[in-house]
């Protein structure tokens, strides 16, 4: 921190939708070390830092739309005395009265964006002539990201009026676009810099923006260094979730299980703007079949407006939102027609040369689904475990085991087609031939500054400890994408591998002009270059070339093929591949306090030809127990008039050392390959191992029917808490 940095903290509305009527300011001015403070009256341009469409003010003009939304802000000589100015603030309001639910919202028709609606064929029709009808609703709740390291930013004035822009950020060219415009300057005046962030899971794709801009403002009033670093109840507080997902559903089946029929209607907590909503919810009704080939399918989608914060982008991104409800759903086919739900899934999967055509169009040609479900049965031993989880029911009274099978398909690119770019730039130095790598990546604890290294290593035929990957910076790589969509490796390990093969094509000219050699591009390998007759060590070919003034140094770039998608049809290919995994919880609960706990996981995870297989281990573990947690125990909950109440360590719980599975066996699928051309033929493991936790919810949900001895199907929504649990014991006690 420069000499003379400041400190910030932001006032938020203490209401949930109210009419502002005055703002009075005097005791936060005069309060102990503070310079200056900051209203809607001191931004000279946009106001807002919705990334697609407005509707995220930085400080609202007149009206409140959520509680904890930001109002002002201050800038003192210590973050405690800035904490303690802005509690000073006098503001009066006018109530209104605030939407909070889903299901208030679709009563009063409250939506973010336009109703979205899918088919094929005739879901109706089929529904009403099968053999099997079931009609039913499911939700799966929010979850708070928690990140380790919370939102922050740290913004130096420059000169030219230029800043440089420190944040804790996944999205380091948006956050220069939102600050250009919200000063009313041109980008190149912006230059946001991002080594590693402590953790992001989606919560600082568009999170971030409005931290980055009131420090930014901040800095342009006082002309001082300003960090913004904020308290973990008011990071909570001000930020957005994960959307919460409801769903009505009728489904028709035949004897075997198999859907014939599906009508769901799938609604959104969006909270108070778009934000990513839009891309969101297509992601869920992209992914609604998960692993199933759902012949006849009709959904009706609503994206509701409530007086929240702008629910965002988290791990999955409606992704797994959607694979719940047909997994759910799926489950319910099984406990009607009283068979093991692994059997019917298996029914409904996919096949290789049949029913291997999405409902948006998509021919799947990647399919392993059947092989890693069959390898999984087998290796966790589920069939026999099945029956000991019977037995065991049958003698105890109070606790009840559970165990479930589920599998994952996943797909990766980002469903805005534009993103899918990303670009590089390589130098490698002529004194000892080290090299420097800088991409639009952020690393945020996945690992891709590692991988994107060993990649450039392999490529060059160098040890690792010889690539350098350089910090994020917009003034380095322009117009890069968000890290997320688990995408970024494969786009920005890419789009290095394209920087240096420019630079290994200008060491062949000069190679072939100087020693006149006619074919080959040379290989690298153990630090030295061969070429058709020659062999060179890299370091000596580096100087040779530039001492015969040849360039070392190169951009990349990288945008990914085959995949179109039109978004009014619905229709086309809008991943580049899928990634597979299934995995098989067993669980215990206790019957009289609803406690559960995770007894053993089995994972075989899809990770094509692994780069890195320590990070991609570490990542299914890390997804899977993230995805737990957002399914048994991180409850977000509002009160009626809209205020948060979950929202520090104390209120709301995220899993613990001792919410990891007593046994947590996992295994990348020995057989993995990636059919498309993604670098080094590897495939991601950011989102989708966190789907592998559906099997846990479903686990408990197999411990609950115990109790009717499997004669009734639970009625429990996600997450699985002891309260809700409990609940779902009592309803089922009171039909027996």
């Amino acid at each position: 921190e420069p000499e003379g940095t400041l400190y910030g903290a932001i006032g938020w509305s203490k209401k949930s939708h109210a009419i502002i009527k005055k703002i009075d300011l005097d005791q936060v001015m005069k309060s102990e070390g503070v310079i200056a403070v900051i209203t809607n009256k001191d931004i000279p341009g946009r106001n807002d830092v919705g990334p697609v469409y407005d509707g995220d003010p930085i400080f609202p003009k007149n009206r409140a739309e959520y509680f904890g939304q930001p109002l002002f802000a201050v800038a003192a000589k210590s973050t405690e005395l800035a904490r303690k100015a802005v509690l000073k603030a006098k503001i009066s309001y006018r109530k209104l009265k605030p939407i909070v639910g889903i299901k208030d919202a679709l009563k009063k028709k409250s939506f973010v964006l336009k109703t979205q609606k899918i088919r094929r064929g005739n879901p109706e029709k089929k529904i009403s002539a099968s053999i099997n009808r079931l009609k039913g609703n499911f939700t799966t709740g929010s979850q708070e990201h928690f990140a380790l390291e919370g939102q922050v930013s740290f913004v130096i004035p420059k000169e030219d009026s230029d800043f440089t822009v420190y944040s804790s950020t996944q999205h380091p060219s948006e956050t220069q676009q939102i600050i250009a415009k919200m000063l009313k300057q041109k980008s190149n005046s912006i230059n946001v810099t991002v080594r590693r962030i402590g953790g992001g899971f989606g919560g600082k794709e568009t999170q971030s923006f409005i931290f980055a801009a009131i420090c930014t403002l901040l800095a342009k009033k006082t002309k001082c260094p300003v960090k913004l670093r904020m308290d973990r109840d008011d990071d909570i507080i001000i930020t957005g979730k994960r959307h919460e997902f409801y769903s009505e559903y009728e489904v028709g089946f035949n004897e075997l299980g198999i859907i014939e029929g599906l009508n769901i209607k799938l609604s959104s907590k969006c909270g108070i703007s778009p934000d990513l909503s839009g891309a969101i919810n297509s992601r869920a009704l992209l992914h609604i079949d998960n692993a199933y080939y759902l012949s006849d399918i009709a959904v009706e989608n609503f994206l509701c407006k409530t007086n929240t914060s702008s629910s965002t982008a988290f791990r999955g991104f409606g992704g797994n939102q959607g694979m719940m409800v047909i997994e759910n759903i799926l489950d319910n086919i099984a406990r009607y027609l009283n068979k093991d739900p692994s059997e019917i899934r298996i029914r409904n999967f996919y096949q290789k040369k049949k029913k291997n055509i999405t409902h948006y169009g998509m021919k799947i040609e990647d399919n392993v689904i059947n092989e890693i479900f069959d390898r999984l049965i087998k290796s966790s031993n589920y069939k026999s475990r099945l029956l000991n989880v019977k037995k065991f029911n049958a003698k105890n009274k109070y606790l009840k085991k559970g165990i479930a099978i589920t599998p994952v398909k996943f797909g990766i690119s980002f469903t805005t087609w534009h993103l899918n770019q990303a670009g590089a730039l390589v130098h490698i130095y002529c004194n000892d031939g080290s090299v420097h790598v800088n991409t639009g990546a952020i690393e945020m604890g996945q690992g891709t500054y590692t991988k994107i290294a060993q990649l450039a290593a392999k490529e060059l035929g160098l040890p690792f400890d010889k690539i350098k990957v350089s910090a994020t910076r917009t003034d380095k790589v322009p117009n890069t994408s968000a890290s997320a969509a688990s995408s970024t490796t494969d786009l920005n390990g890419a789009a290095t591998i394209n920087a240096i093969n420019k630079i290994k094509q200008n060491l062949a000219s000069f190679v072939k002009r100087k020693y006149k050699i006619k074919s080959g591009d040379g290989v690298y390998e153990n630090g030295s270059v061969k070429f058709k007759g020659k062999s060179f060590r890299f370091n000596s070919l580096i100087k040779q070339a530039y001492l015969n003034r040849v360039s070392l140094s190169s951009s990349g770039f990288y945008a990914t093929p085959k995949i179109h998608f039109n978004k009014n049809t619905f229709q086309g290919r809008p991943f580049l591949y899928f990634c597979y995994g299934a995995a098989v919880s067993e669980v215990i609960i206790d019957t009289l306090t609803g406690e559960n706990k995770i007894l053993r996981v089995d994972v075989i995870h899809d990770a094509g030809r692994a780069i890195n297989p320590a990070i991609e281990l570490g990542q299914i573990e890390g997804g899977f127990v993230q995805g737990a947690g957002w399914l048994t125990m991180e409850e977000v909950n509002w009160k009626s008039d809209g205020e948060i109440t979950t929202h520090s360590p104390s209120t709301y719980k995220i899993p613990a050392v001792n919410d990891m599975p007593e046994q947590f066996n996992v295994e990348i699928y020995k057989y993995g390959k990636n059919i498309e051309n993604v670098i080094n033929k590897s495939k991601t493991t950011g989102e989708p191992p966190l789907m592998n936790a559906m099997s846990v919810f479903f686990a408990i949900k197999d411990a609950i029917a115990s109790i009717s001895d499997y004669k009734i199907t639970p009625k429990i929504n996600a997450p699985a808490t002891p309260e809700k649990i409990l609940m779902s014991i009592k309803n089922i006690k009171e039909q027996l």
